[in-house]
């Protein structure tokens, strides 16, 4: 055997060739003494992606993204689809409701609901994200006391106005707010009409503040840490943030990433809600074999009966079976989603 150290980067073990043409070495390709390339096995078959529908309650990490937790939840289910329903920053823990096939179509009856959080405002400093991750921008020595804080509340209760934060999914001509504010444009958001329904102070200490606010779609926590502070006088950022209700769904129904994980796919379908769980917010209607069908073809019914809604929206079950949402107009369901709930999928009746 001779081996040839010429012309080798440095640092680079050389390849050892024999006179009979085998080349063995790290980075080498293997053949056979009389120079053919060796058989490979069949590769190992992956599992078929399943028709799963249903809720998943995460409980999200520190840390986590949420396009992450959806593909962890995803995998572990070994489902076709899913996606969530509300984005939480890596920074927050908390509630990530995670649909799966046929409940990806319910996925804006969930972010239209009310939210709740549990935050942390640390005083004395605005960052340029309104939360712990971002540059200091602004300081201050002053710190409120508990009263101070729990007095300038009411002005962040009900209907207001809010300035989202400049890092914020928002477009602007086409491009996130994020994207613009990291490439240091300048950038100008209009204010906007959020609802906050309650907002009270759990902690105080007098460096941090802890609070909980439930509110409505499009309220920015960071940004409500950031206009209190500015009206204290002092300065705030969300140091630490929680949300514990989403919609329809709490704390107490939602399982860790390492729950779903440690599980197999059978094993995981114990955390599976059904799909109408998301529509717990409107009224159920009960319809026939020949009135469901018509329903998944996307046909007008007429309800009927003493307690069918005559107005505003509804979603209809057969035999237990979620088969479509849409639109009560003058007694007449009109379909706008309807659902076909093969494969594995709860129900409520079960």
């Amino acid at each position: 055997m001779t081996v040839s150290t010429e012309d080798q980067p440095q640092g680079e073990r050389p390849a050892l060739t024999s006179t009979v043409g085998l080349t063995v070495g790290p980075n080498a390709e293997r053949r056979d003494p009389e120079g053919r390339r060796p058989q490979r096995g069949p590769r190992p078959d992956r599992p078929k992606r399943r028709d799963v529908s249903g809720w998943v309650i995460l409980d999200k990490h520190v840390g986590m993204t949420s396009t992450h937790a959806v593909a962890v939840v995803k995998r572990a289910f070994n489902a076709k689809k899913a996606g969530h329903a509300g984005t939480l920053d890596p920074l927050a823990s908390g509630i990530l409701p995670i649909a799966l096939g046929e409940a990806t179509k319910t996925v804006p009856f969930v972010m239209d609901g009310r939210k709740a959080y549990r935050f942390t405002v640390q005083w004395g400093v605005e960052t340029d994200t309104d939360d712990a991750e971002g540059r200091a921008v602004a300081n201050s020595d002053a710190r409120p006391d508990r009263a101070a804080v729990e007095a300038a509340l009411p002005a962040f209760v009900g209907a207001i106005e809010q300035v989202p934060p400049r890092y914020s999914a928002i477009k602007i001509q086409g491009e996130r707010a994020y994207d613009l504010a990291r490439e240091g444009e300048v950038v100008e958001l209009v204010a906007r009409p959020v609802q906050i329904d309650r907002l009270a102070v759990v902690e105080h200490d007098g460096e941090r503040t802890v609070l909980e606010a439930e509110c409505g779609k499009g309220t920015y926590v960071r940004a409500l840490a950031r206009d209190l502070g500015r009206m204290l006088g002092c300065y705030g950022h969300v140091a630490a943030l929680r949300r514990t209700r989403v919609g329809p769904f709490s704390e107490a129904e939602a399982c860790p990433v390492g729950t779903l994980t440690d599980d197999s796919p059978e094993a995981a379908l114990a955390h599976l809600r059904p799909v109408e769980t998301a529509l717990d917010a409107i009224p159920e209607v009960a319809v026939s074999r020949d009135l469901g069908l018509r329903l998944m073809r996307g046909q007008p019914v007429i309800l009927r009966g003493r307690d069918a809604p005559v107005e505003g929206k509804a979603f209809a079950t057969c035999a237990g079976i979620l088969v479509a949402v849409g639109d009560v107009e003058r007694g007449e369901l009109v379909p706008h989603r309807v659902f076909h709930l093969g494969g594995t999928a709860p129900n409520r009746s079960a």
